[in-house]
């Protein structure tokens, strides 16, 4: 009985162990940044032209995607911020979109740490993203320019004290107090675990711990952003809780903000709710 036991229990680590191999590979897999060549394919397959640029701040250099050669100043152009963990693809789905494609121009670029050029990289600090993002949009007419920010692209574009046409946000984290931790990043805190984790994990883990500090720098003064803000969220969202978007509508006036709550929503709505999100924007771009 004893044999046979130890047989089993044996067995079971053997298959405990592949499977946790299979896990790791798996996620090594599928969190390594796409190379241009992958991205060019898969906008081919979509039909979508895309123009990718190796562009550059301060030491840094970081990729951006586009689906058009040059901007065509009739339209509005919008430019899509990800949040942790994220890269250029996440918006994906919207930059293939033909509908949205016809009445605009459409960017999305590599936060540092995320993409090829800086993976890990990350610079934990708002304001290094902020300066980032308008030094990208610089030679672009703000008033004819829509940001989105997606989680923790929330922040960086709520940050910006120029005027665009709209500001889009995506299930925001841009308040402190509501910032849960969760016991996943026990994984990147502990020495035992850490080296397991991909590059860009560790970068999103990173960010999220130092996060909820940076965010006191700049949670008292989103009210001095001049622009109208629309905020998408859903309630049932516990990686940043719908509580963000209902404490904006608390501190911003009427006139300037609109909610527009996702029943049921989690925090994957840029995939789970793209149709409601894509009409949202169109509405925007009028």
């Amino acid at each position: 009985m004893q044999i046979r036991f130890k047989k089993i229990a044996k067995i079971c680590c053997i298959v405990f162990f592949l499977l946790f191999t299979v896990l790791i590979v798996v996620i090594h897999y599928f969190s390594t940044p796409k190379s241009d060549k992958e991205i060019r394919e898969e906008f081919s397959k979509n039909n979508t032209p895309v123009f990718i640029e190796n562009a550059s701040f301060k030491d840094f250099n970081y990729r951006v995607l586009s689906t058009q050669k040059e901007i065509d100043t009739s339209k509005t152009t919008v430019v899509y911020v990800h949040g942790s963990i994220g890269s250029c693809l996440d918006f994906k789905n919207y930059m293939f979109d033909i509908d949205i494609n016809s009445n605009a121009n459409l960017i999305s670029y590599d936060r540092i740490g995320y993409g090829e050029n800086s993976l890990g990289n990350v610079q934990e600090s708002i304001a290094f993203e902020l300066d980032m993002l308008e030094d990208l949009t610089k030679n672009l007419k703000s008033s004819k320019t829509i940001l989105v920010g997606y989680s923790y692209g929330g922040p960086i574009v709520l940050a910006s004290k120029k005027k665009y046409k709209k500001i889009i946000l995506l299930a925001p984290a841009v308040y402190a107090k509501p910032e849960p931790m969760p016991w996943a990043l026990n994984f990147y805190k502990w020495k035992l675990t850490n080296w397991l984790l991909p590059d860009i994990w560790k970068a999103a883990s990173k960010e999220k711990l130092s996060h909820r500090i940076d965010l006191l720098n700049f949670e008292a003064n989103w009210k001095e952003n001049p622009s109208k803000v629309l905020s998408i969220h859903g309630n049932k969202d516990w990686i940043v809780p719908y509580e963000n978007s209902l404490m904006l509508k608390e501190n911003l006036v009427a006139a300037q903000f609109e909610l527009l709550t996702l029943d049921g929503a989690g925090h994957g709505l840029v995939w789970s709710h793209f149709n409601e999100i894509k009409n949202s924007l169109l509405q925007q771009l009028n």
